[in-house]
């Protein structure tokens, strides 16, 4: 099943797409909710309100504003250097355990929201990732057993202020700007997917401009093992979302000149059967702007 989460005149709703066209599963059964989180918590309720789709009204999927997937998601766990080439370009030893790191919520943004350059920036760069949301929680999740706690996967785009990533050995101030984590706008359960979304082309565009592209069967730590891993340290909860990391091909590693992103762009991140992540590039004075003037 694939859903999306959307902006209407009466709040957010949830979708379930079909081809092109969107059905509001929060009209057919209000306990779905305003976002995903009532069909996280519900196996259930998701089995029942799928089955009311069929003959329901619908609009087209181009007509929705996208919404986060979860509104206030609880944790926001990402995986760092995941790819060889991508280990390689930044210029890094590949390493025997996975670099993780935590988003804050104020730095997350859905699909087609402003992915904003801040104001003491210019190297702002783009990553594509395979996203998961976490279905059912857990401590000491086995590899094996990893998959059966994933409700769904998403596409995310890492937007990275790459001097201030750099300031630290800890990459916090650079992956929590403001405005910079672009997440959705479609999730997709398991079952329409390969196992553990592995094997799909990733890629990332400006227009016509490739910036990277790859497959998610070249991640080193897949998606069950990211689980598993991150367990051991954690207690997964519903609704947490794992970030995979980002293949070759991001901006600071481009020679012989580094490929910023820049206000008046608008960066594309694609991943097979899941969806396109849009976002347009505004500096952070025309957004400031923009939300005063709201």
């Amino acid at each position: 099943m694939k859903y999306m989460v959307g902006t209407t005149a009466q709040g957010p709703v949830v979708y379930g797409v079909v081809g092109e066209k969107a059905i509001d599963l929060t009209a057919l059964d209000a306990s779905v909710g305003t976002d995903l989180m009532g069909l996280i918590n519900d196996p259930a309720l998701a089995e029942s309100v799928t089955a009311k789709m069929a003959g329901a009204p619908s609009v087209p999927v181009s007509s929705i504003t996208p919404a986060l997937p979860v509104a206030q998601p609880g944790t926001i766990i990402c995986l760092g250097l995941n790819y060889t080439d991508h280990i390689k370009e930044g210029g890094y030893e590949i390493p025997d355990y996975p670099a993780l790191f935590m988003r804050g919520k104020n730095s997350i943004m859905a699909a087609g929201s402003p992915l904003v350059r801040p104001a003491c920036s210019i190297q702002l760069d783009y990553e594509a990732e395979l996203m998961l949301i976490i279905g059912k929680g857990g401590r000491h999740i086995s590899e094996e057993d990893a998959l059966d706690h994933v409700f769904g996967y998403t596409v995310f785009n890492d937007g990275s202020v790459r001097d201030y990533q750099r300031k630290t050995h800890q990459w916090t101030p650079g992956k929590n700007f403001d405005q910079t984590g672009a997440i959705g706008p479609f999730v997709v359960t398991p079952d329409d997917l390969p196992a553990g979304a592995s094997g799909l082309k990733i890629e990332s565009r400006v227009g016509t401009e490739v910036l990277q592209s790859s497959n998610t069967g070249n991640m080193i730590w897949s998606a069950a093992k990211t689980i598993a891993t991150i367990s051991e340290y954690t207690t997964l909860e519903p609704g947490d979302h794992i970030a995979l990391g980002t293949p070759p091909g991001v901006g600071h590693a481009k020679k012989p000149n580094p490929r910023w992103l820049v206000p008046g762009e608008v960066v594309d991140i694609e991943i097979e059967g899941i969806g396109i992540c849009s976002n347009p590039i505004m500096d952070e004075a025309d957004f400031a702007r923009g939300v005063a003037a709201e």
